[in-house]
């Protein structure tokens, strides 16, 4: 079952699915481990020692569950060279200690499994040349899940399946956040964006080595956690949850996710207000999508992005590629200096095309120009694909569009009402 992950993620690489076909997926493979015998029967109370079992059907949705999650969770850390693989290698350590005197062939699994994250890493840190892809992470990420399932039917069944949960609390908090975030916006809940906790570092102003190293310190703090409820038998599992509780207060506003507890009404108050405006623009991506089934020529396709870009607001937008460059800007605004302003790059054709966008900062906050520019920017890197795959012409720019006509002002009521 883990190689039919490997394949499932393997095949994305080559051919991307989408999300709900890689999920259908992740879960034919979870419900294939569970017939096979790997399953979660039931829970060890680490405080009272009662065990609870559970309900075949319950059963089978937290089987599902925790592989599905586990896969995900390193998956989505594998935003930054050498993230995933440092913190696969501490569960593979933490895993290798589990199953010491509770199964030898599970830690030697996981011995060997650390040692080929090693050699793995040695070309994986920052600069990469090597990568996981999906196909790696989804194999590594369920077969934590599955090594912890084992170890937790062998004896250790609190604390087996606690300890990789502590280990993995910092994507656990990415995840949730990232979740809670859309959702509050009103985005779909598996749309990417550059707001996770690696890409807050970088924008921090810190390289990607020492993002990497600052994820590695706090990691390695929960991987104490997790070893301390292991030897325990979960028993400190209270204790434990209250000092990753503590360490959240403080790594929380440090890497940006919340700048301030107090605010964190207002933060949610002004997402609320702003999920019609997201929606809106949603619905103008999807029909932007389908004109790029419509449109005759990469010129039209334009057209209708300038005008989808005056709808939420935008003063300019601008697309260059090396020396050449095609501009659209509103006559009516033109003359204001304070600005918010986007650089994007996108990949199209083998081409790197650089998308610019700006608006003026007394109709738009920051927050707001910042997301739906990443709409508008996602929004003509599909349709432009789209255009020239349904098309199959070579990759050019749009020709520049005509600039509008300044408006003449009418005769006035009182000149017409002298007459």
């Amino acid at each position: 079952t883990a190689l039919a992950m490997f394949g499932l993620g393997l095949w994305d690489d080559i051919v991307p699915l989408g999300a709900r076909k890689k999920l259908f997926g992740q879960i034919l493979i979870a419900l294939a481990a569970f017939a096979f015998g790997l399953k979660i029967e039931s829970f060890k109370n680490p405080m009272t020692g009662y065990i609870y079992f559970f309900d075949p059907w319950f059963s089978v949705v937290a089987t599902v569950f925790w592989f599905v999650a586990m896969t995900n969770l390193i998956n989505l850390i594998d935003g930054i060279d050498g993230l995933a693989g440092g913190i696969s290698l501490m569960l593979m350590c933490l895993l290798a200690y589990v199953a010491f005197s509770v199964h030898p062939f599970l830690c030697g699994v996981a011995v060997t499994m650390a040692g080929a994250l090693c050699g793995f890493l040695r070309f994986n840190f920052p600069p990469a040349r090597i990568h996981l892809g999906d196909g790696g992470a989804y194999f590594i990420g369920f077969l934590i899940g599955a090594l912890a399932l084992q170890n937790s039917n062998k004896g250790a069944v609190a604390a087996a399946l606690i300890a990789p949960v502590f280990a993995l609390a910092l994507p656990i908090l990415d995840v949730t956040f990232s979740i809670v975030r859309r959702g509050f916006k009103g985005l779909p809940i598996f749309r990417p964006d550059r707001r996770h906790i690696h890409h807050r570092l970088l924008q921090a102003g810190l390289s990607r080595r020492r993002a990497v190293l600052v994820l590695y310190g706090v990691s390695s703090m929960f991987l104490l956690i997790a070893f301390a409820a292991f030897v325990s038998d979960g028993r400190l599992t209270p204790v434990l949850f209250g000092c990753v509780f503590l360490i959240l207060l403080i790594a929380i506003p440090s890497f940006g996710m919340i700048k301030n507890w107090l605010t964190i009404g207002t933060a949610l108050g002004n997402s609320l207000d702003g999920r019609k405006e997201i929606q809106y623009a949603l619905l103008v991506r999807n029909w932007l999508q389908m004109e790029a089934d419509r449109s005759g020529s990469i010129d039209e396709l334009w057209s209708d992005f300038t005008f989808m870009a005056r709808k939420l607001g935008f003063r300019k937008v601008a697309l260059r590629f090396g020396d050449r460059n095609c501009v659209w800007e509103s006559q009516r605004l033109i003359g204001l200096i304070k600005e918010h302003e986007a650089h994007h790059s996108l990949q199209i054709d083998k081409h790197t095309v650089t998308l610019e966008l700006s608006a003026p900062r007394d109709t738009m906050d920051e927050n707001k120009f910042q997301l739906l520019s990443e709409l508008a920017a996602e929004t003509w890197l599909n349709a432009a694909r789209r255009w020239f795959q349904r098309a199959n012409a070579a990759f050019a720019l749009p020709a520049p569009p005509r600039p509008e006509p300044e408006p003449v002002p009418g005769p006035s009521f009182a000149a017409s009402a002298s007459q």
